[in-house]
């Protein structure tokens, strides 16, 4: 009897502390018409849902395993999910369209996230876009292995100008796609010649495309430098004739389609972009 008695004890003592740590460990938080208002301040992953749909269902466990990660390790996101069919009026002023959709939200910016619906994908585009637009390589070591790890790379090398304040334009929107870095020269490797500063580098399969503000872009190999000869150009910026090929923007961004950069649409009160708490404009990355 009294084994029966502490088994019992220790199997209430467990339940208890399970209560306890299941109420602490809120990885991903039910948000409600509260959330235009509180969200502010914060940086926010949310997946709009429905609750009949199946790819909702399926994205579920695995959206608890991105709120664990991410609250493990210490990011500065927070994980959410809103119920787009009782919610329909907020989910709608943030572009939503559809289920799942699933958002970063950042200031007055909806990015949408449109890959794998895989726990490090999702990860890895959170902890992508709610850093820094453009990632500084201050060393040849850090630029070396950053290299490694990316089969097309953007780099801005130069100090402040006209050509830099586009190419923060041009990353707050494309950053869901991939990164921008900065560097100095000598932090390039030494194949690389830049003709004047300031420039803008892209690095792919041992090639790299020189754009410097100037209506030609220059393909380069380490035989030496080429025009390049794509006929097919897109703008680098809405706003400027900036261009990169498009042939190295499909390599970028897997998507044979993007055939053009488009500026930030900012969506009026009513529209799919909607407005934030204040009645500011939340502007949709595409």
């Amino acid at each position: 009897m009294a084994a029966a008695g502490e088994r019992r004890q220790l199997l209430g003592a467990a339940v208890v502390l399970a209560l306890v740590l299941a109420s602490d460990a809120v990885f991903v938080e039910d948000l409600d018409e509260s959330f235009k208002e509180n969200r502010k301040d914060d940086i926010w992953l949310v997946d709009f849902y429905a609750p009949w749909c199946g790819h909702c269902k399926k994205l579920e466990p695995v959206w608890n395993e991105v709120g664990i990660e991410m609250k493990n390790m210490g990011s500065p996101v927070k994980v959410g999910k809103m119920d787009a069919t009782s919610f329909s009026s907020i989910a709608s002023e943030f572009g939503v369209r559809g289920y799942p959709t699933i958002k970063l939200l950042k200031g007055d910016l909806a990015y949408n996230y449109r890959g794998p619906r895989t726990k490090d994908d999702i990860i890895e585009f959170a902890n992508r876009v709610a850093g820094p637009l453009i990632r500084p390589l201050p060393s040849q070591l850090l630029f070396e292995h950053v290299q490694k790890r990316h089969r097309v790379l953007f780099v801005y090398v130069g100090g402040e100008s006209p050509l830099k304040e586009k190419y923060i334009e041009v990353a707050s929107e494309l950053i869901v796609y991939t990164y921008f870095f900065s560097a100095s020269e000598d932090v390039l490797p030494e194949y690389v010649t830049l003709p004047e500063l300031p420039a803008v580098v892209v690095f792919k399969d041992g090639t790299y495309f020189v754009y410097d503000g100037s209506a030609a872009l220059q393909q380069n190999t380490l035989d030496g430098p080429s025009r390049c000869g794509s006929t097919e150009w897109l703008p680098f910026s809405s706003s400027s004739v900036c261009c990169f090929p498009s042939l190295i923007l499909q390599e970028v961004f897997s998507a044979a389609s993007l055939i053009c950069f488009w500026s930030l649409k900012e969506k009026k009160k009513g529209g799919a972009g909607g407005v934030n708490g204040e009645g500011g404009h939340v502007k949709e990355t595409i």
